[in-house]
């Protein structure tokens, strides 16, 4: 279920523009810093966002400095990086939560974005009322509506818990369900913000599992997760790296986990007697 976000601004990103693709902002002033060539049309892509606040009196603190990325269609992707980095603030830009102070993001729509605590979006009675609930803006017949929740539930592995009601849920239920109520509403792009968080080993495995199957089927879904756990990287077909702000490096599995563990070993280096 979709709900509102903090003044007003719903959890369902729905982007304003073009139907197919949403430019949130067309300011660009650098270059896109990847590590691959020949690449498909984004699903999501940034090119130098920006952004800054200002405090009481009156001082700019940049929050955001020069991000670029780039995620391409039918992937899993994850954005990694120490905590307070600025990972979560960037991805709340792409869902059009906050408005960068500059640069480009254009984003495939729809897309959806899912909450770190499931209990901030998850609040209908049962499971399949839940996921039927943002269906209702869509004129949809009730045959469909009943399909598009039987099939999304299905997606992530909940469609035996179709008639529970929410409360008895574990904390990956939860999120597993608010995925389901993305792909119920055909969402092209999921925004993912550490979902795992407060999850045990069990329901972490779930989570993971329902988004690499929903990301899996058919190649018409793509997801960015946020998080700053590295063995979740695993399961990803690519990553973005964060620091103070800014995005550092982009790539493939292999090269993005050999780049932290060097960053590391040079840090831990450092104490060694």
């Amino acid at each position: 279920m979709a709900h509102a976000f903090a003044g007003g601004t719903s959890a369902i990103c729905r982007c304003p523009h073009d139907p197919g693709r949403a430019a949130l902002v067309s300011r660009p002033r650098h270059r896109l810093r990847v590590l691959a060539s020949s690449l498909p049309t984004p699903a999501i892509e940034g090119q130098g966002v920006e952004l800054s606040v200002t405090t009481r009196r009156g001082r700019v603190l940049p929050v955001l400095k020069d991000c670029s990325l780039r995620v391409p269609p039918g992937q899993l992707w994850m954005l990694l990086g120490p905590n307070g980095c600025g990972k979560s603030t960037l991805l709340k830009v792409l869902a059009g939560f906050l408005n960068p102070s500059s640069g480009t993001v254009y984003i495939n729509r729809p897309c959806s974005y899912v909450f770190q605590n499931p209990d901030h979006q998850v609040v209908m009675p049962t499971v399949e009322s839940d996921v039927a609930f943002g269906l209702g803006k869509l004129n949809l017949s009730l045959d469909e509506v009943r399909s598009r929740v039987s099939q999304s539930l299905d997606a992530v592995g909940m469609l035996s818990y179709s008639q529970r009601p929410i409360q008895t849920l574990s904390g990956g239920q939860k999120q597993r369900v608010a995925i389901a109520g993305a792909l119920a509403e055909a969402s092209k792009v999921l925004l993912l913000d550490e979902l795992t968080t407060f999850l045990d080993e069990y329901d972490q495995m779930g989570v993971i599992k329902a988004v690499r199957k929903s990301v899996g089927a058919g190649g018409e879904v793509s997801a960015l997760w946020v998080t700053h756990r590295l063995e979740e990287l695993r399961y990803a077909d690519g990553a973005i790296y964060m620091e103070d702000g800014q995005t550092i490096i982009q790539g493939d599995v292999s090269t993005i986990s050999k780049y932290i563990k060097k960053k590391q070993a040079r840090y831990f280096g450092h104490f060694e007697l």
